[in-house]
């Protein structure tokens, strides 16, 4: 067991005490190993410093714990007696120091989860920076549906949730939100089909049309039940999130609804694979934020990592004139 530095305090009425976490340790050693030299010798102490130590510990205590004789130092009959409570003491301060190196560990984690909006405009690039300035940081990314995410965030499983809002809809009262981008739903297409050569898109355009449609509890399976109404178009594949979702569009099997930013800029519309049109109708805006467990200290790497997505997207809306300009909140 090596030495490490520290004192442990007792109450105002013995005032003057003020023992070393080494000291305890020089004592439970002595009676491990028999003597005080065997005892050095296994810490790579010397039998002077050692000694010492343990005199200062037995003038503090008012005990003496060794017996010294010629023939070597060994623990006393009193130091036995009180050997239980050194230990104790002892494997305190190691849970002590277990534990805060699990919960530094533990803060190098940010566990992100995420609809998928903007995964590869805004996630992606913010997450790369971020890893830049902090190598020893780790990121875990979960593809989650908003209800869960909002679920994970209040019981402490997620520090950071990507959601999107519709026009009205609000986070839950213990948490709070940062608004990243502002968008609005559009078509998204093969890059070949048709209708592409369309300025603009109405329901009764697409409602012949094979559907892509995001799966039950996804803001955009909402919007386009209400977009359509009762005539919903035939639906080819139901997608777990918008990354899912173009996949299956470029390859053919056919449209879906997505909030623009999560289009725009993208590499699969960027190579020419897939487009996007503007709807017609009414068409509500779509907020992408940023969540987090309200009224909660958040370690050091989640608040670096909630700057680096707030910076992302201001760099985004530049890039992109014709997205509604964001509204970023610090």
């Amino acid at each position: 067991m090596g030495s490490h530095r520290g004192t442990i305090g007792f109450p105002d009425h013995e005032e003057g005490i003020r023992m070393r976490i080494e000291q305890l340790e020089y004592v439970e050693a002595i009676t491990r190993h028999g003597s005080l030299r065997r005892a050095s010798e296994a810490l790579h102490i010397s039998q002077p410093a050692m000694s010492e130590a343990i005199i200062r510990l037995e003038r503090e205590l008012g005990v003496t714990l060794l017996d010294r004789r010629r023939t070597g130092a060994r623990i006393s009959r009193r130091g036995r007696d009180l050997l239980p409570h050194l230990t104790d003491a002892i494997e305190a301060v190691q849970r002590l120091r277990s534990s805060a190196r699990e919960q530094t560990t533990a803060a190098r984690v940010v566990h992100v989860g995420t609809v998928q909006a903007a995964s590869s405009t805004l996630l992606i690039p913010a997450v790369r920076a971020f890893r830049a300035a902090n190598p020893a940081a780790t990121v875990e990314l979960r593809n989650m549906q908003q209800s869960e995410i909002f679920t994970e965030i209040a019981a402490g499983g997620l520090d950071i949730g990507l959601v999107n809002l519709l026009e009205g809809d609000d986070v839950p009262p213990d948490i709070q939100r940062s608004e990243l981008i502002h968008g609005v739903p559009v078509a998204v297409l093969p890059a070949d089909h048709p209708l592409a050569v369309r300025t603009t898109l109405a329901p009764d355009d697409l409602r012949a049309e094979p559907f892509v449609e995001m799966r039950p509890g996804y803001l955009m399976n909402r919007f386009a039940h209400r977009w359509f109404g009762p005539a919903m178009p035939p639906v080819s594949y139901t997608a777990d999130g918008a990354e899912l979702g173009k996949a299956l569009v470029a390859q053919g099997t056919g449209f879906t609804l997505l909030p623009n930013f999560t289009v725009m800029g993208h590499p699969l519309e960027q190579s020419g694979v897939l487009t996007y049109r503007p709807i017609e109708g009414t068409v509500p805006t779509v907020t992408l934020v940023a969540c987090l467990r309200k009224g909660v200290q958040q370690p050091e790497t989640v608040r670096a990592l909630v700057t680096a997505l707030l910076r992302r997207a201001r760099e985004y809306v530049r890039s992109t004139p014709s997205t509604p300009s964001t509204d970023v909140q610090n």
